[in-house]
């Protein structure tokens, strides 16, 4: 199997977000890759929509 195929920049941003090491990510499947890059923007998209909801002005007057 073969390393693969981003930029340096890109793997220390994933391995961060992943909370994986560089080497680790690099010979990681890419399937696998890609399901824990879906996993975590859902994580994303979750947070955003809870900080959403949170600082809608609520009308209880």
């Amino acid at each position: 199997m073969r390393p693969l195929q981003i930029s340096p920049d890109t793997a220390v941003k994933l391995a961060e977000k992943l909370k994986v090491p560089i080497e680790h990510l690099m010979h990681m499947p890419q399937h696998i890759l890609l399901q824990k890059i879906a996993e975590l923007a859902k994580e994303e998209a979750g947070k955003s929509s809870d900080e959403a909801a949170s600082k809608e002005p609520e009308n209880n007057k």
